[in-house]
């Protein structure tokens, strides 16, 4: 299975702000640190904020914030959330599905399970745990030329 690029740069994003959590941070810190465009970001920063895992705060000031605690979000959930119906394959897309074979073929109910296992095995998987005790982690976000970053704030 391979996820799309949005929701690669929503998990990125959001282990981020998880492990920046004591203060705002901003979409071009985030696109030098994460190696994001900042367009791309910019698209992905406006659906989580509408989700609800973000809270941004516009102005010179401004900058974004996680929009519930980092124990709280499932990855499961961002993964359904963030990839939304975008189909496995041909056959599981209602509009487009071309395929000759679809009353008869039996790999698309094994591909649907293989698709709720996957999902099933992020369910229990919280953001905190991506970050939580993961050194190499904040050294890799930490803004070159700084000893020390700022460690998750529960």
């Amino acid at each position: 299975m391979r996820i799309t690029k949005r929701t690669n740069i929503a998990v990125r994003l959001l282990m981020y702000c998880a492990a920046h959590a004591d203060r705002l941070v901003t979409k071009s810190e985030i696109a030098a640190r994460c190696n994001i465009s900042e367009n791309h970001l910019a698209q992905v920063i406006n659906q989580l904020a509408q989700l609800g895992y973000l809270h941004t705060q516009r102005g010179r000031n401004g900058g974004m914030s996680l929009g519930k605690p980092a124990a709280e979000i499932g990855i499961g959930d961002v993964f359904r959330d963030v990839e939304g119906t975008v189909p496995m394959v041909e056959c599981f897309a209602d509009a487009d599905n071309t395929c000759p074979l679809v009353s008869a073929c039996r790999l698309r109910l094994a591909l649907s399970e293989a698709a709720q296992a996957f999902y099933q095995s992020l369910d229990g998987i919280t953001l905190e745990a991506l970050i939580c005790d993961n050194d190499a982690l904040f050294a890799l976000f930490q803004p070159p030329g700084v000893a020390s970053c700022a460690r998750y704030v529960n």
